[in-house]
């Protein structure tokens, strides 16, 4: 990335992806950053309650009848 047209086109940059990884593997300010895994996905926060196709059933009833 040493021309100035090719970082002010982002489009320019994707011609040439081994040159920006490259750019990105030397440069200090992105080895200086704070690094984390977060994985918010790994387990559910709220349990799960097993649902019965009956339980749903009698609610559509009752709901009709209050209507």
């Amino acid at each position: 990335m040493a021309t100035p047209e090719i970082l002010s086109n982002p489009f320019a940059l994707m011609m040439n992806p081994a040159e920006v990884l490259e750019a990105v593997a030397r440069s200090t300010r992105l080895d200086h950053l704070q690094r984390r895994i977060c994985r918010p996905l790994d387990k559910p926060v709220i349990a799960k309650k097993e649902f019965s196709m009956d339980d749903y059933d009698v609610a559509i009833d009752n709901e009709l009848e209050t209507d």
